[in-house]
């Protein structure tokens, strides 16, 4: 078991420090001006749409913008109608994690860190927040290369082979893993990290390691969930979308899996570009396909989780 769990735990705390690195970096860049995006560029779906992808590129992280959306909700600073087209960029933008990890630069993680420790250390303040962004970037390809160490020990078990032939449908299974692996280390990228090296490793099918990133997108909604607690109702309406939109983009295209996995070896032939790319088309098509029935859809969680006074004032007018 030490072969297993020592390498995982390493590499997966390797590898979400390198995230939180870049985040504290590149935020560090953009310093209150993320904010002030958030706040002045969301009058329309559109650019709400747009804020979302450019803020989520930033973070490196579609939970924190989600986070920040629904305190800004909550706050009255944000409508929920503005809440959507965020919602629906944050789930593009995410996808610039996933697409770095495919790049074939592994063995450039420990010079990269060093890089970044060098670049930390000049006087210069910008050049000092690079540093980190660099380094960061090093951690997350030195976190994904330590956790494929346990693809051998896994296979050698074959615990993973008994759990495909004996979890009953592997598209459901692999579903049902990626919204749990991601709900409990509440980071969607360290869960396709993991699937991006186990299927390179070929531990895993194509169809079950597709069906984890869908998963995937999934398990990032409990991140929101849990921050609503102890908000009004519009901010738990941001929660309620974020959870409908990715639940039904899974529903749709899960069917389709056997279908996207022959064609994977189109989009790439590196097994782990192909899941990368698979995930930004899949996050791409369904922002897309929503995009334009925002404010419908908005109207339909408003309906869905009405706000106490309207409820109330409803219940007065029917007893009249």
């Amino acid at each position: 078991m030490k072969d297993i769990i020592i390498p995982f735990a390493t590499g997966l705390m390797i590898f979400l420090f390198g995230l939180q690195l870049m985040r504290m970096g590149l935020e560090s860049f953009a310093e209150d001006r993320l904010r002030e995006v958030l706040l002045r560029f969301t009058r329309t779906p559109l650019r709400s749409f747009f804020t979302g992808i450019g803020s989520t590129a930033i973070l490196q992280s579609s939970s924190a913008v989600t986070v920040l959306t629904i305190s800004f909700v909550n706050a009255g600073l944000l409508t929920f109608t503005q809440s959507v087209g965020i919602i629906l960029g944050t789930n593009i933008g995410t996808t610039v994690t996933t697409e770095i990890m495919a790049l074939k630069i592994e063995d450039f993680a420990i010079p990269m860190m060093v890089l970044g420790a060098i670049i930390r250390l000049l006087p210069l303040k910008q050049f000092s927040q690079l540093g980190l962004v660099v380094g960061g970037f090093g951690c997350i390809f030195l976190g994904m290369e330590t956790m494929q160490w346990i693809a051998y020990p896994l296979k050698e078990r074959g615990w993973i082979s008994w759990l495909l032939e004996n979890g009953g449908n592997p598209i459901l299974m692999g579903i049902l893993v990626g919204a749990v692996l991601t709900a409990l280390i509440h980071s969607s990228s360290a869960c396709i990290a993991i699937t991006m090296g186990f299927y390179a490793s070929g531990l895993i099918t194509s169809p079950f390691a597709i069906a984890v990133v869908f998963g995937s997108n999934i398990g990032t909604c409990v991140t929101g969930l849990m921050a609503t607690f102890q908000t009004n109702i519009a901010a738990k309406q941001v929660a309620v979308c974020h959870i409908i939109l990715n639940v039904a983009g899974v529903i749709v295209f899960a069917p389709l899996i056997p279908i996207i996995s022959e064609w994977a070896p189109v989009l790439s032939d590196n097994p782990a570009s192909q899941i990368a790319h698979i995930q930004t088309l899949f996050n791409v098509i369904c922002s897309l396909l929503v995009l334009p029935f925002v404010k419908p859809f908005a109207n339909g969680i408003t309906w869905l989780v009405p706000h106490r006074t309207t409820a109330w004032n409803a219940q007065v007018i029917n007893r009249h």
